[in-house]
């Protein structure tokens, strides 16, 4: 597995920014068709199917880390970071996944997409 890290600017605060990162209903909006959590495993569901995910850590208006429950290597993860520029304020989503070598690019577009719905969404 190949570590990708990807950064987006995105005009938002990071309260709301955060929220769309970390909460069912806000990811529900731009990243999965539904989310729920039970205890500290996140459930997404895409077109009738599911994906599990543990959440590792978050930091309120910094950062969520998850890890996938399917995926053997306890070393990957899937990581949003709110970065805000100190001198200019922009904000920036940094996201941190992993892939096979074969599928970095598919997973790059991914992202892409995924973080132009979650604007869309936002209204930016």
């Amino acid at each position: 597995m190949e570590k990708i890290e990807m950064e987006f600017m995105v005009r938002s605060s990071t309260s709301v920014l955060y929220d769309m990162l970390s909460t069912p209903s806000g990811l529900s909006e731009w990243f999965a068709d539904d989310v729920n959590i039970k205890d500290d495993i996140y459930t997404f569901m895409w077109d009738g199917s599911e994906e599990e995910a543990r959440l590792l850590k978050k930091k309120k208006g910094e950062y969520i880390r998850f890890h996938w429950l399917d995926h053997d290597d306890e070393d990957t993860y899937l990581e949003m970071r709110i970065k805000v520029d100190p001198m200019t304020n922009e904000v920036a989503v940094i996201v941190t996944d992993f892939a096979d070598e074969d599928d970095i690019e598919e997973t790059k577009e991914l992202w892409e997409s995924q973080i132009g719905e979650l604007t869309h969404r936002l209204g930016v």
